[in-house]
């Protein structure tokens, strides 16, 4: 299915929007108590575990675009990189925000740099473009998630409490290591229909789970924010992670020689804010909680508005 063609706004306020407003029904739903707390833990193992395994399962098998050796290869290492590059840059604008290298400042470069991966552009991939693409995203998101961990690690001079290839051999790489084994094997002719079936259905509950718990997660920081003590921290983040980190990346997408999907991928990532998982990240490697979670609350809000106009500003430079 050919991408849509983006010459008005709206269209891409069309892919977006549901995705703001499936996180803010999270939000909702932890203030009325709808969701609790208590049931956090089992409901995140249930969608890491079963249904996003099953969405990329779904998205990945017999998917045209993983044919190609440089999806298969280049799309991690981008992936690695984007997140390097956003960290690195964080960490040289440390001072601007106000905050010298310790626990505090390595929280706000290492947040401002990562970008949200997953819950948010992969609808957004599939809204605005097709299978292929989404099926490149899902590989691209291998180098996000080592980058993850490895300068996590390094970033905060902490070691995790498991070791590295713990955290990395997760449920989700099975499912791309096995799904890309079943395509280059031609075992994917053999999986039978009501498998595929049945992957498909768990997999479409996987981005509306996600979000739904991502919106709980930052209305229970709600309540710790406190924003006149982190304006220029807040405005720091927002400068560099929706406004100068946005364009290094358009400029990578516009010249590197890659597929075409992998220049939409990269576009969305352009567009996208702070991770929230950056707030669980502070928590796990020792750095400053406030800190993480003024830079993904004020990234996120903002990214209501400039989230469209990067979007359609970058399809047109890169003419896509």
């Amino acid at each position: 299915m050919p991408p849509p063609t983006l010459n008005e706004l709206p269209v891409v306020l069309s892919a977006v929007l549901p995705v703001l407003l499936i996180a803010v029904a999270g939000v909702a739903m932890r203030k009325f108590e709808w969701l609790t707390t208590e049931a956090d833990h089992s409901l995140m193992r249930v969608t890491v575990n079963l249904l996003i395994p099953a969405f990329i399962f779904d998205k990945v098998l017999n998917n045209p675009a993983l044919d190609r050796t440089e999806n298969i290869f280049l799309a991690p290492l981008v992936g690695f990189c984007t997140v390097a590059l956003g960290i690195g840059v964080s960490w040289l604008a440390i001072r601007l925000a106000g905050l010298q290298r310790d626990a505090a400042g390595r929280t706000f470069a290492f947040s401002t740099g990562l970008y949200n991966y997953g819950y948010v552009p992969l609808p957004l991939a599939m809204s605005l473009f097709d299978r292929e693409t989404v099926g490149v995203l899902i590989v691209h998101n291998l180098g996000t998630e080592i980058a993850f961990w490895l300068l996590g690690t390094i970033v905060f001079a902490h070691a995790a409490k498991e070791p590295l290839w713990k955290k990395i051999l997760n449920p989700p790489l099975l499912a791309i290591v096995l799904t890309l084994t079943l395509n280059f094997t031609g075992g994917a002719a053999y999986v039978p229909e009501f498998a595929k079936t049945t992957a498909h259905m768990l997999g479409v509950c996987a981005i509306p789970m996600g979000l739904v718990l991502i919106g709980a997660m930052i209305a229970d920081h709600l309540g710790e924010f406190h924003s006149e003590q982190g304006w220029r921290v807040m405005g720091s983040s927002c400068a560099l992670r929706l406004g100068l980190i946005p364009v290094l990346f358009l400029a990578l997408a516009k010249f590197l020689p890659c597929s075409v999907e992998l220049k939409r991928v990269i576009l969305l990532q352009a567009a996208m804010p702070s991770a929230v998982f950056a707030i669980l990240a502070a928590r796990h490697f020792g750095g400053d909680g406030p800190t993480a979670l003024r830079v993904v609350i004020a990234t996120s809000a903002v990214s209501f508005v400039t989230i469209p106009l990067w979007i359609r500003a970058g399809m047109k430079w890169l003419g896509l």
